[in-house]
């Protein structure tokens, strides 16, 4: 279809929670369609009355708005149905399909179906991932294609809305190639030219098997907005599944990744869905925020009572995602900035030197920073005084340990000239004459 305007879509059924792999279709759909200056449509596919729910394409609708995959039309299949029975008596009266009178085999099956009369033929198709396909449709037989009349089923309802909203290349997981012969020979019979296929190579956890949604190490994907990902690390992270754009080059923005995704570089075999590797992504995505951005996530996720501008840079050093910010809190590992903490004495020694030596080189540090006024008691002068000594000792540690632990009570903490600053001044130097 080379003179056609390029129209992509993806079709998400709302029957359950959005896994966090139909990203990447959804994605790789709008990408392409962008780059092309073309149409990206987004189509519910909700004709499972049973199982069909409301809240699921929300959820997905909210997903994708967080994402900031803008689709330019939204159709729900649960409102075309009319436009699915024309065609299904328009097949019928082709002698393309017909009623089936069915043994029901099982309680609840149906005694009719409609069918595809199959031509029972080879169908060869090109596949911008996997090469040139060959099927032998003879042993799909004549497969079902609706219930009954008012019951449409996903090969026909796919075929007719493709067909029906211009769809020119059809972008999805490789788990629906097995798809494409069916409804290549719908294409056929109902009159609608063959789009261009790329089926995506599967999206694979640690232990290299196809990305289950029951993988309980991987939640929903709407989980990851509560969780306080941004949206572009998750773009960027999902679209490097499966796909390599060359180069030294692995941090991407999404206009970014609109420059520069090639349908022809998507490679055949599966990616691993690495979780720690989204965390790295999502540090270095924090990093291109502005900087009163940061501050304003970070004071957002902190208790109120914990909202202090100068705790800023300790908590930005230690997190991958804006939910840390608030388990950090939970864990009580910020509280040593809002109270004294409590601690026993053991801990203020250090290795073999004696609490008679920890206690003067305390008193030195102490007299070292009485010589900075407040408004010098910066890390840089804090480290400078505290520097001066500790390099005249045995060990560094004889003193920057014990110092470090008398201000924050923590065996892991920040070094102890961020904490004094942060602190301030007189409360510094209580705490370490509490220590001696």
């Amino acid at each position: 279809m080379p003179d056609k305007k390029v129209v992509t879509r993806f079709a998400p059924s709302p029957t359950g929670h959005f896994h966090v792999g139909g990203i990447r279709s959804a994605l790789f759909n709008f990408l392409f369609a962008r780059q092309n200056n073309g149409t990206y449509i987004l189509r519910s596919e909700d004709t499972d009355k049973e199982r069909s729910r409301k809240e699921y394409e929300d959820e997905f609708l909210e997903l994708f708005d967080w994402l900031g995959l803008k689709h330019d039309m939204f159709f729900r299949q649960s409102d075309r149905l009319k436009l699915y029975q024309k065609y299904i008596q328009k097949m019928m009266d082709g002698g393309f399909a017909f009623l089936s009178k069915e043994i029901p085999t099982e309680e609840g099956q149906r005694d009719e179906v409609i069918r595809f009369k199959n031509p029972n033929k080879k169908v060869t198709f090109n596949d911008l991932v996997l090469g040139d396909i060959t099927v032998d449709t003879t042993d799909l037989g004549d497969f079902i294609i609706a219930r009954d009349i008012n019951e449409p089923l996903y090969h026909l309802t796919a075929v007719i809305d493709d067909f029906e909203m211009g769809v020119t290349h059809v972008i999805r997981g490789q788990e629906h190639a097995p798809n494409t012969p069916r409804q290549i020979l719908i294409q056929e019979a109902i009159g609608a030219p063959r789009p261009t296929y790329a089926h995506l190579p599967l999206i694979l956890n640690k232990e290299r098997a196809k990305l289950s949604k029951r993988d309980e190490s991987v939640p929903p994907a709407i989980e990851y907005k509560k969780m306080g990902y941004l949206p572009s690390a998750l773009l960027n992270f999902i679209a490097l599944n499966g796909w390599n754009p060359g180069g030294e080059q692995e941090v991407f923005t999404l206009p970014e990744l609109i420059k520069k995704f090639d349908i022809l570089k998507v490679q055949k075999g599966g990616g691993i869905f690495n979780p720690e590797k989204l965390e790295w992504f999502n540090r270095e995505h924090i990093k291109l925020l502005p900087q009163e951005e940061i501050n304003k996530n970070i004071l957002e996720w902190l208790p109120e009572n914990m909202r202090n501008p100068k705790i800023i840079p300790v908590v930005l050093e230690r997190i991958s995602k804006w939910r840390d910010v608030k388990e950090m809190a939970q864990r009580g590992e910020l509280d040593f900035f809002f109270r004294r903490p409590e601690f026993p004495k053991k801990k203020l020694l250090f290795k073999n030197t004696s609490p008679e030596k920890i206690s003067a080189n305390f008193n030195q540090a102490i007299k070292a920073l009485e010589g900075l006024n407040e408004e010098n008691f910066s890390k840089e002068n804090i480290k400078t005084a505290l520097m001066a000594i500790a390099d005249k000792l045995d060990s560094r540690g004889e003193i920057l340990h014990p110092i470090r632990f008398s201000l924050s009570g923590l065996d892991k903490s920040p070094d102890p000239f961020i904490i004094a600053e942060i602190l301030g001044k007189n409360e510094t130097l209580s705490r370490l004459q509490k220590a001696v």
